[in-house]
């Protein structure tokens, strides 16, 4: 019988890595996502696990890269400065195929930024960061139960594909708290680590050393084989949600914590006679352009809401490829009336009703 707790975000976080059976949590303190680093310190040794803070965003990333390479289940989590600070290493772990979870709590930036609000402002950087030819997984849930289940999520995609695996939150998310059940999840069966860097030698007595795809067949052979990695993935791993699109004449298109923001706002205009729906990518990369690009033919206009000055409305825009006319509410005009710092669902539901 599965134990039942309320539980925030960013605890959910360490609760999935455990029951992933997470070894090592590499970190380094920053607002929002401190209670991630706070729980992996206190939960962590008591269960014979690692937690290490580094000196800083950097050097977490590389002692990252290297615990991937011994094939062990290794994360780390951070927020919109520190994300900046580790992607270097992350072109790295990309390169040589280390499989590795990261969860990014975002928050309102740029740079400093500040630590006291929500943001959805990383969409650009988290989802195009790594240099040129290299890909990642990334996935946004828009609840804690999805916190719980797509951390574990990640470990499986991490290690079945040998990819690095992403779970972008924010602060939204991260702070607020829901029930959830203590559970591992089965995702199926993974491949041998017979890679893995574990400081021994074979039977025959020869060393075991790490080898990257770019050893074998050199450059063009090795980017080949990384686009048709990431074609599996999005063949088998893409994911997204629709909601009351049938007959909808507008659809609003938004991830994360503003899909469930745009949610209420669907409902309350259902209420009103007008015909919304709502489309939530919940993988990033892959992105289900597809899907969007079929579901906004069939409506008049779209509407993309995201906490942001507008970094998701280019996807959208680049996947509706005229289908419809795409429509953007951001982080500019936030509320009606009503504490800053929130998109409220009324602000979504009056630009809804000025466009239809």
């Amino acid at each position: 019988m599965t134990e039942r707790i309320l539980c925030s975000g960013n605890d959910a976080v360490g609760w999935a890595a455990i029951y992933a059976g997470c070894k090592a949590f590499f970190g380094y303190p920053i607002t929002p996502q401190n209670e991630i680093a706070e729980f992996m310190a206190r939960e962590m040794p008591k269960r014979g696990q690692i937690y290490l803070q580094s000196a800083g965003e950097a050097e977490a990333s590389y002692m990252l890269f290297g615990g991937g390479l011994s094939g062990e289940r290794v994360m780390t989590a951070t927020s919109s400065p520190g994300l900046a600070l580790m992607q270097e290493a992350f072109s790295h772990i990309a390169m040589v195929e280390a499989p590795v979870v990261v969860v990014e709590v975002m928050r309102l930036g740029p740079g400093a930024g500040t630590g006291g609000q929500q943001g959805q402002t990383d969409y650009r950087v988290v989802t195009k960061g790594v240099y040129g030819g290299l890909d990642y997984f990334i996935i946004a849930p828009n609840s804690v139960p999805e916190i719980f289940e797509f951390v574990q999520l990640a470990f499986h995609i991490a290690d079945k594909y040998r990819i690095m695996a992403m779970v972008l939150t924010d602060f939204i998310l991260g702070r607020m708290s829901e029930f959830i059940e203590l559970k591992s999840f089965d995702f199926g069966p993974l491949p041998e680590k017979d890679w893995g860097l574990k400081g021994k030698a074979k039977k025959d007595g020869r060393s075991n050393p790490y080898m990257s795809g770019l050893t074998f067949g050199g450059i063009p052979t090795f980017f080949q084989a990384q686009e048709d990695k990431f074609h599996r993935i999005t063949e088998s791993e893409m994911r997204y949600e629709t909601y009351n699109t049938e007959g909808a004449e507008l659809l609003i298109a938004s991830y994360g914590s503003l899909a469930r923001i745009s949610k209420r706002a669907a409902n309350m205009a259902r209420a009103e006679g007008l015909k919304v729906g709502l489309f939530r990518p919940i993988t990033l990369r892959p992105f289900p352009k597809d899907a969007l690009r079929e579901e906004a033919s069939r409506v008049k206009k779209v509407l993309v809401v995201e906490d942001s000055p507008g970094e998701f409305v280019e996807d959208v825009d680049a996947a509706v490829q005229g289908r419809a006319t795409v429509h953007f509410l951001g982080i500019q005009a936030r509320h009606i009336p009503g504490p800053s710092g929130l998109i409220f669902p009324e602000r979504v539901l009056a630009e809804v009703r000025s466009l239809l």
